[in-house]
């Protein structure tokens, strides 16, 4: 696993400035006390967007996002090695929320903060100007950003991800949804290769359209 200094360096000055103003943002003072930093990182010249839901315990605590069974499970699918995710000029990862939440009272984790996209995402985006493809992860991201264009489902959203394109909805590469993928048997012979093919256009250069 890279260690950060070799994915977040100084070269976006203007990404840097904001995840320092994320830090020292009033909201987010229980996360600074505990010596949390905001897993967002990017690269004007970044390729590929992913958005997720908010970072896990482990990632949280690490300080490297989708550093947990479910970054596994993601870079397989994007078919992509460490390396390459890590890689800020690839790969820019903007969360939902940029902390890890909390658990839930029941089981898993608390969803994302409503208030920290609207709030930050768009100047963040504004700053990443050379993004080709965006990977919607999980259905909050799926909500956000396809809004009422997104199926009924997740599950049809999922099947229908071409059709949103320069969005491309996956489900949480969770453990949790082995059942759900071994249920639906199109997402790993349709779903993935084309997902794979997109993400590698990208990287290379071609504009997903």
């Amino acid at each position: 696993m890279p260690r950060e200094r070799e994915w977040n360096t100084g070269r976006v000055t203007s990404l840097l400035d904001l995840r320092a103003e994320i830090a020292a943002h009033p909201s987010n003072a229980w996360a600074t006390e505990q010596g949390w930093r905001p897993l967002v990182v990017g690269s004007p010249r970044s390729r590929v967007l992913l958005i997720g839901q908010a970072p896990g315990r482990r990632a949280q605590e690490s300080g490297i996002p989708w550093n947990d069974a479910s970054g596994v499970r993601l870079r397989s699918w994007l078919g992509v090695s460490d390396a390459e995710f890590y890689d800020t000029e690839r790969f820019a990862i903007v969360p939902m929320d940029f902390y890890y939440p909390g658990k839930a009272p029941a089981s898993g984790d608390l969803p994302p903060r409503r208030d920290v996209a609207p709030l930050w995402h768009p100047r963040i985006l504004a700053a990443l100007t050379d993004v080709r493809l965006t990977i919607l992860v999980g259905s909050y991201a799926q909500r956000y950003y396809l809004g009422s264009r997104r199926a009924p489902t997740l599950t049809e959203t999922v099947r229908r991800a071409p059709e949103f394109l320069p969005y491309f909805p996956v489900v949480h590469p969770s453990p949790l949804t082995l059942g759900w993928q071994a249920r639906n048997a199109w997402f790993d012979t349709d779903t993935i290769p084309a997902l794979r093919a997109l993400v590698a256009a990208a990287l290379d250069g071609d504009a997903a359209t």
